[in-house]
Formats: structure tokens, sequence, C-alpha cells
């Protein structure tokens, strides 16, 4: 877990100034493994996570007559008290521990499209708006190409026309095809924007996944996240998950 991810876990944003330090002081001796900390720690915590310039002097008042914090082994240096890093270990276990959920700001996919909807689906929108976020941007547009063909694969079986995009061994074709029968199949009745637009989402996922010489960037998802959005969600009703 980084600093970042941390800061979403804990709430940090909504905590007072004092608090914020005993927090990311607990982050770093868990992760670091030193208990002690600065000035200079403290300044390099908020600039990662672009809070604002801390008012050095006032925290160091503050530390200084705070009983979760004693002097360190260094000169001029704070660290944790033993109860009050004890406290928060029983609060927070397994900072240290790589952590299976996904904290992200909602920056692909809105909430309200995903909530309540599968397991696998919230999982999935939630992976490729933290992927985005921490800028992965390949691996966030293979994550899309998937979500768009299960909300298509999804979409046909619940309009119980899944045999128009299966093969003769019955098994669901390759996305290009899938795509090319959602264009023009009257059943789905696709709108004319996500018709637009539906290479677009399958070109990027595929270039990211299988073209050698190619990095996906901000701006290839930047353009087209407000339609993927809208086709995402137009498909969460054309598959019944919505109603």
């Amino acid at each position: 877990m980084d600093i970042k991810a941390y800061s979403k876990l804990v709430d940090l944003l909504q905590k007072k100034e004092i608090e914020k330090v005993k927090l990311l002081a607990y982050f770093h001796q868990k992760t670091s493994g030193s208990s002690d900390f600065s000035r200079s720690h403290i300044s390099e915590w908020f600039l990662l996570l672009d809070l604002p310039k801390p008012n050095l002097s006032r925290i160091e008042k503050n530390l200084s007559v705070s009983r979760d914090f004693i002097k360190g082994k260094t000169k001029d240096s704070y660290k944790l008290h033993p109860i009050a890093f004890d406290l928060l270990q029983s609060e927070l276990p397994g900072i240290h521990v790589a952590s299976e959920e996904v904290i992200s700001d909602d920056v692909i996919l809105p909430k309200p499209i995903y909530e309540d909807s599968r397991g696998f689906i919230e999982s999935l929108s939630k992976q490729i708006n933290a992927s985005y976020e921490f800028n992965i941007f390949d691996g966030c547009a293979v994550l899309m190409r998937r979500l768009l063909e299960i909300m298509l694969i999804l979409s046909y079986e619940h309009l119980d026309i899944g045999k128009a995009i299966k093969g003769n061994d019955g098994n669901y074709q390759m996305l290009e095809k899938i795509v090319n029968d959602a264009k023009t199949n009257t059943t789905l009745k696709l709108s004319r924007d996500a018709r637009s637009v539906l290479d677009d989402f399958r070109t990027v996922g595929n270039f990211s996944a299988h073209k050698i010489y190619y990095n996906c960037r901000r701006a290839d998802l930047k353009n087209i996240a407000v339609h993927y959005r809208a086709t995402i969600e137009e498909l969460m009703y054309k598959s019944g998950i919505r109603k």
C-alpha cells in the first residue's frame, strides 16, 4: 500500500493537522521500519499527498505537548509513543501487508454506475479507476476492453440473442465480431453514440494488450472516457442489471 492509498483508507483529509501527522508517522514506521521522523519528513508527507504546506513551527509545538509523541533518538526528531503506536496497530492491522482492496477515485466510472451491480463488475470498475488514477494506462485500457466485452455479452444473454455472437463450437466469438454485430443488431438497439465509439474502446485495449511498441497515455483514455462511461451505463440497462 502506498501513501496515497493509505490516506484514502484512513480518510486523512478529514483529520486535524496533528492527527494527520500521527497517522502518517504510524504509516512511516510500519513501512520504513524507522520510528523517528523529523520536520523534513512531515514536509515530504504533505507534499506527496498534495496537502497545503504545513506550519512546521505550530506542528512541532503540538508534538512537544502531545502524549502521543516522544522525542526520537536523533536531534530534533520525534516518534510515536509506544502506547499510541499499539492503539493504531490494533485499529489498522496489516498496513505493511499488500491489500486486495482497491481504493480509488471514480475517475473513469462513477460509483453510481457500478455499485450494487454484480461483484465482478464492481471489482473491474474499481480497478479501471485505480489504474487510471495511478498512471497504469495500458492496464486501464485492457481492463476497459474487458469490461466492455463482459457487458456486451451480458446484454446479449439478457435479451436471449447470445447465439448471434457465438461460433459453431458454442463459445463466444472474439470482441471484434461481437462489436460488429452489436453495431447493427436490431434487438440490442444500441444508441447511435454507443455504436460509433465501440471500435475506439476495442482498439485502445487491443493496442495496449498486443502492440509491442505502443504505450497508452493519459490523453488516449481521457479522449474516450466520457463516451466509455455513457456506453457502460447504457449496457447496464441493456443487460438488465439496471431497471
